[in-house]
């Protein structure tokens, strides 16, 4: 049996699709939702269903109860400080893996561990702790070590349409390797399905290329059809904004941390290999998904 924790997400979403795809009709799926009403038909009758939140000590023991593997992500809560939203969050499901004995553990996590940055990389700090706790339950766990996700300039949109700017903190020329998370969801898929694997250990997915906020522009001035151009925020202003929508301080710190430790090389160094990159292109991504939500 595999476990998927937040499947209405947006890996969780994607990643539940695959499964209901292409897992054998012996491998039972139960899924952790707070709103049932939001899984998709094609999951009625075919996912065994436990309603709450997986941060809940109850709800984890009854979800990972006969489970063989697990899909754990954790969903970034804003109101809370980086260790309460990542590992306070995850303790009592360690601890819940190790006492119904669940084997394989596949969790969405970040480049990064190893190098002189890590220590000092606020959300990303805060995941590989993640990593830590749910590795020392005993489990065999694979992190899925991300970039930053395409995903994350749909927050844009209406800057996009509106004014043809997006806006991000990193230097304009500096490449980095960035991914769709319909790709995540294919890794993780393809670690739950097979199971051979034991130990620890970290699996990148970087997508196809890396790319700076200036290819950024570029691309998607070529697919939109419009002029789109990136303009640099400072750290200081990023902060002020968001302390001002109301987030938690320290998250808010743990942003700028991890925003200045993408800029100082954090994802940098990851050998792309078949093994390592994942084929969703930002073309296809933004006349796929960013199209449709400037146009809207």
């Amino acid at each position: 049996m595999i476990v998927i924790t937040a499947p209405t997400g947006n890996i969780g979403r994607h990643l539940l699709g695959l499964l209901l795809e292409s897992a054998p009709a012996e491998e039972a799926l139960r899924v952790i939702v707070r709103d049932p009403a939001r899984l998709p038909d094609a999951a009625r009758g075919r996912v065994e269903v436990v309603t709450g939140s997986h941060g809940d000590p109850e709800v984890v023991d009854r979800a990972f109860d006969g489970a063989d593997a697990v899909f754990w992500l954790v969903p970034p809560d804003s109101s809370l400080t980086p260790q309460d939203a990542w590992s306070t969050f995850t303790r009592p499901a360690a601890e819940a893996l190790a006492a119904h004995g669940v084997g394989h553990v596949v969790g969405v996590s970040a480049l990064g561990r190893g190098t002189a940055l890590a220590d000092r990389a606020g959300l990303v700090t805060a995941s590989l702790a993640m990593d830590d706790l749910i590795a020392d339950s005993g489990v065999a766990y694979r992190a899925l070590a991300n970039p930053s996700f395409f995903e994350n300039l749909l927050e844009g949109a209406d800057s996009i349409r509106e004014k043809g700017v997006f806006v991000d903190t990193v230097e304009a020329d500096r490449k980095a390797p960035l991914v769709a998370v319909a790709d995540i969801a294919a890794a993780a898929a393809r670690l739950l399905l097979d199971r051979s694997w034991t130990g620890v250990g970290s699996v990148p997915v970087l997508g196809p290329r890396d790319l700076s906020a200036n290819d950024l522009a570029r691309i998607m001035t070529e697919q939109l059809g419009r002029p789109v151009r990136y303009e640099r925020q400072s750290l200081e202003e990023m902060s002020t904004t968001l302390v001002g929508y109301g987030l938690n301080a320290e998250f808010v710190q743990g942003i700028v941390d991890m925003k200045r430790a993408k800029d100082e090389g954090l994802d940098a160094g990851i050998e792309r290999t078949p093994q390592t990159s994942s084929p969703t292109t930002f073309e296809h991504w933004c006349a796929q998904t960013l199209k449709p939500a400037v146009a809207s």
